[in-house]
C-alpha cells in the first residue's frame, strides 16, 4: 500500500486483485470471446470455404475443434476459481461477501449508490450485494454451460475423457429431455452470459467514471487508489 500526498487529500494506492485473478479473468475473457464466435458458427455458418476438388474444407470441423480446446480452457478456469475462492486464505475477502447479501439495507444502499441517491455502503468482503448476485449468476450459468457442453461432446468422441463421461453425460441428457433440448439449453445460456458481459463492462465503466478509484485499471495493474480518511 502506497499513500500519496495533496494539497487536499491522501490517496492510498491498494491492492485489489492478486495476480491469480487477473491471470483468471483475462483468460476467462479471451475464452468467452472465441467460444461465442465459434458457437455462432456451429449453430449457422458465416463463412464459406473457398471450393477446390480436394476434401480439405473442413471448416466447421476447425471451428469445432477451437470451441471445444476454449470449452476445456473455460472448465479448467472454472475449477481453478472455485478452488481459489473456498480454499485460498488470501482470498478470504471474496467469500465474506456472501455475509452482505442477506442484509436488505445493503441492497438499498447499494441501489441507491446506482440511482445516484445515497452514498456506497462500506462493504463486508470484496463485493458489493448487486455485484456478488450477478457472479453467482455468472456461476450458475456456467454450470449449466459445463454440462450441456460436455453432453454434447460425448456424443462426437466415444474414446478417451468422452468415453469415459459418456455414461454420466446420457443420465442428464435424459434429464433434459433429449439432445435437441440441451442444445436449445446451451445456446440460451450463452446469451445470458452475453448480456452478463455487456452489464458487467457497462458497471466497470460506470464505477471507474463515478467512483474514481481506478476500478478498470485494477484489472490490469492489481491497483486501486482510495482516498484516506
Amino acid at each position: 500500500m502506497e499513500a500519496i500526498n495533496s494539497a487536499d487529500e491522501k490517496i492510498e494506492r491498494v491492492l485489489e486483485f492478486g495476480v491469480f485473478y487477473r491471470w483468471h479473468h483475462w483468460i476467462r475473457v479471451l475464452s468467452i470471446v472465441i467460444l461465442t464466435i465459434t458457437g455462432f458458427y456451429i449453430a449457422e455458418p458465416f463463412i464459406t470455404p473457398v471450393p477446390n476438388p480436394e476434401p480439405s474444407n473442413f471448416m466447421q470441423a476447425l471451428f469445432r475443434s477451437w470451441h471445444e480446446i476454449f470449452g476445456f480452457v473455460m472448465i479448467s478456469m472454472f475449477i481453478a476459481k472455485t478452488y481459489y475462492f473456498f480454499f485460498v486464505k488470501s482470498n478470504r475477502h471474496e467469500i465474506y461477501s456472501i455475509k452482505d447479501l442477506f442484509s436488505l439495507k445493503k441492497w438499498m444502499n447499494q441501489i441507491g449508490y446506482y440511482l445516484f441517491i445515497s452514498k456506497h455502503p462500506v462493504l463486508s468482503g470484496a463485493y458489493n450485494v448487486v455485484q456478488f448476485a450477478a457472479y453467482i449468476g455468472f456461476y450458475i450459468m456456467m454450470v449449466g454451460l459445463i454440462l450441456t457442453g460436455l453432453i454434447l461432446y460425448v456424443h462426437v468422441y466415444h474414446f478417451g475423457l468422452g468415453g469415459a463421461l459418456y455414461d454420466s453425460m446420457r443420465y442428464f441428457e435424459v434429464m433434459m429431455g433429449g439432445l435437441a433440448n440441451v442444445r436449445e439449453i446451451h445456446h440460451l445460456l450463452m446469451w445470458g452470459v452475453i448480456f452478463f458481459v455487456i452489464v458487467h463492462i457497462y458497471m466497470a465503466v460506470f464505477n471507474a467514471v463515478y467512483a474514481k478509484e481506478g476500478t478498470i485499471d485494477s484489472i490490469v495493474s492489481g491497483y486501486k487508489w482510495l482516498k484516506k480518511e
